[in-house]
């Protein structure tokens, strides 16, 4: 017991620091997927026939290969292919390259939800806004988006809970996030060697964390309400 005293202060530390890593990961995914996917979703509707096609594409590839080939192909192509490390080796260059491929991969599946919304809005609404002289930007939002959000909370909200726990595959590429502090303490890593327990901490901060995105996006579903 004396033990498992002395080394709580080092695990929490240590993991208080990965969970910093994930959260940052987290945010920078959101901020980025979320306008990227919709112009990524722009683009399968489009009435242009190659454009729709290569959006259409690309979707499928992104969404048909795992998240952590693709993580391990952003980070290590550019210097094993191109012999041009852009990422350098420290944990700013895999913070970085590990946000473009989340930001890449989550806009493409945040891009089918939004289709699915905004397509999911009566033709009859769009034909009666440009029967009141409305222009086409002004029916998409004043019209289609705010349907289209209230549609699209649930299945998001799956998406985002999702995210939060997909941030553990960016050890893939040593960044230091959450899951990688927790398997430091089975590598000896912190002077701690064999412990496991606290891999059970990790999915304590993991469980606080997707309870509070869940509160979150309820809430922000009962305010959608009005739209039923």
């Amino acid at each position: 017991m004396e033990t498992f005293l002395h080394q709580l202060p080092i695990v929490v530390n240590a993991l208080n620091v990965g969970f910093v890593q994930t959260l940052k990961l987290f945010a920078v995914t959101l901020l980025g997927a979320f306008p990227l996917g919709l112009l990524i979703a722009f683009g399968s509707l489009s009435k242009i026939r190659a454009v729709s096609m290569f959006t259409s594409f690309i979707i499928w590839i992104i969404r048909g290969t795992p998240l952590m080939i693709q993580l391990l192909i952003v980070y290590y192509f550019p210097g094993l292919v191109l012999h041009n490390p852009i990422w350098g080796g420290g944990e700013q260059g895999r913070f970085l390259a590990a946000s473009l491929a989340f930001i890449i991969n989550y806009s493409c599946y945040f891009s089918e939800i939004y289709r699915g919304g905004i397509l999911s809005v009566p033709v009859g609404q769009t034909e009666a806004g440009l029967v009141l002289g409305m222009t086409k930007r002004q029916i998409f939002f004043n019209v289609t988006l705010l349907q289209m959000i209230k549609r699209i909370v649930p299945p998001i909200s799956n998406e985002i809970i999702t995210l939060v726990k997909d941030t553990a595959l960016a050890r893939i590429i040593a960044l230091q996030e959450i899951i990688w502090a927790g398997q430091a303490f089975m590598k000896g890593s912190h002077g701690i060697s064999g412990a496991i327990w606290p891999l059970f901490f990790t999915a304590f901060y993991y469980l606080v964390f997707n309870g509070i995105v869940t509160v979150l996006l309820a809430r922000l579903e009962r305010k959608l309400d009005y739209f039923r």
